[in-house]
């Protein structure tokens, strides 16, 4: 510290003396063209070493030159020579009115220029500022937060080393950066910063700087960044709360939903099964009688609800953990339908089904199983809405490098705004005493297709609802082969076998 104050003594001796000097530079140059002069213009010459000085220098030793330039003017040219007596009042007016000149000039000069340094020192204090800023906001994680802090401080106080600590608590450990890496001084840290918040102390900075004290912009400057680094960190924090928070109330709102429809879906099913397998057992009714075979066929009905039902939760787990990953053949679209509708045959029994797949429809790479799937709750959807005794159709077209599927249904349209939202979980339009399941069919749909690479929506028709899906055709940039092609080759793999 003490050779910090020497050194700025000695240059506050500097600029004085240049001030002096630069006086003296132009008395000697007075001096020799002095015969050529007017007095006037002798005043007017004197006044340019102290218009440097307070430019060049400050104000102080602008003040000093306007001083020394008119002890000058009247010591050498201002009769009688080489004394400080005035001998005339007029060129006693004149000396004062030179002193006054050249002292406000000096002043004004000085002051001019001091403002141009503090303006100047504002805007590199704002934009170092700018800088901290910017790359702060964008951060998320406290270790980087305090390596850009601790970077940007050894870069703008030009610290030996920078050592940031962020103190532990409940969402995070503590933890130390140090910059540079790969610095090792031993010696106890020259200033320590604390980086404290309305809320309580988040870290502290230790700084290793040979150029102390701080100036007072520098002071300001590292308040600032002190505080910015600070609030950056209770930023994180608090967002990493927030999120946790909502993150609790979405598992929250996700567990009573998935309560509420699982024990709807269950009672019902469980029920049927209990009294079904209670009047068996009580042997009122013979083995083969038509009623033992009807509360068989309900025990079978109501066993496959719950294993489609449990089925469905296990796929929306395995959806959301990413664990579902098809497993893409060369399947065909219409054995996959036809296949789902014959299993349904019971619960269409009061719809008509129309069918419009083509003949040359070209085979699709598909899960077999998980487009099984697809459809099943796309038909099953379609039976829970419409009305009974009327339409439901099954359209399928090419498009390009996609097939085009359609499911259509004569139930009531769906309100705009509940159009995108009918693919989450758990999302209901009606409610659940008078339409049964559980919300995550379409969800499952929604994440089969997106699975394999398509798209689905639904859509408001003008005389019915309908969904539609899309599936690539191409399988590792292969394009698919019609059924009829598809049976010629596998005819002649047969026949070379």
């Amino acid at each position: 510290m003490q050779r910090l104050q020497q050194n700025r003594l000695l240059t506050i001796l500097f600029r004085h003396l240049a001030a002096f000097l630069c006086v003296a530079a132009a008395t000697l140059l007075l001096l020799i063209t002095q015969p050529y002069l007017e007095i006037q213009f002798i005043a007017l010459i004197y006044l340019l070493p102290v218009m440097i000085s307070a430019a060049v220098w400050g104000l102080s030793p602008g003040v000093l030159a306007g001083f020394l330039a008119f002890l000058a003017f009247n010591y050498y040219f201002i009769a009688p020579n080489f004394t400080l007596l005035v001998h005339k009042s007029q060129d006693l007016i004149t000396l004062i009115v030179f002193l006054v000149v050249s002292v406000v000039t000096g002043q004004l000069i000085g002051r001019a220029r001091q403002g141009e340094q503090a303006a100047q020192s504002r805007e590199r204090e704002a934009t170092r500022m700018y800088e901290l800023s910017s790359a702060l906001a964008g951060l998320q994680e406290p270790e980087t937060i305090a390596r850009e802090l601790a970077q940007h401080t050894l870069e703008t106080f030009d610290c030996d080393q920078v050592k940031t600590t962020i103190h532990a608590n409940k969402d995070q450990v503590a933890q130390t950066i140090t910059v540079p890496p790969d610095s090792a001084l031993t010696r106890p840290a020259d200033l320590f910063v604390p980086l404290r918040t309305a809320r309580g102390l988040e870290g502290a900075m230790q700084i290793w700087k040979e150029r102390l004290p701080l100036s007072p912009v520098e002071n300001r400057l590292m308040e600032t960044y002190a505080s910015q680094g600070a609030l950056a960190l209770e930023r994180v924090r608090l967002t990493k709360s927030e999120n946790k928070a909502r993150v609790l109330e979405e598992s929250d709102q996700l567990k009573s939903s998935l309560l509420n429809s699982v024990s709807h879906e269950l009672r019902t099913p469980l029920a049927a099964i209990k009294a079904s397998v209670s009047f068996l057992r009580s042997g009122s009714l013979d083995e083969y009688s038509p009623a033992s075979q009807e509360l068989l066929a309900t025990i079978e009905e109501e066993t496959d609800a719950l294993n489609l039902l449990v089925g469905n939760l296990l796929d929306m787990s395995r959806i959301e953990s990413g664990a579902l990953k098809p497993q893409p053949r060369w399947n065909s679209l219409s054995e996959i339908a036809m296949t789902v509708i014959a299993k349904m045959r019971k619960q269409l029994q009061n719809h008509r089904l129309d069918f419009h797949f083509p003949e040359n429809l070209p085979l699709v790479p598909t899960d077999y199983v998980m487009i099984s799937q697809v459809f099943t709750n796309l038909i099953s959807n379609s039976v829970k809405y419409a009305p009974p005794d009327t339409t439901i159709q099954l359209l399928a077209r090419v498009e390009g490098d996609e097939v085009h599927v359609q499911v259509t249904n004569q139930g009531p349209p769906v309100p705009e705004e509940s159009l995108d939202r009918i693919f989450d979980k758990f999302y209901r339009i009606t409610a659940a005493d008078r339409i049964t399941g559980t919300g995550l069919g379409l969800s499952i749909c929604k994440g089969i297709i997106d699975r394999h690479g398509g798209r689905i929506w639904a859509e408001n028709q003008t005389d019915c609802f309908a969904f539609h899906f899309t599936l690539p055709l191409t399988l590792d940039g292969a394009r698919p082969l019609s059924p009829k092609e598809a049976s010629d080759e596998q005819r002649s793999a047969d026949t070379d076998r």
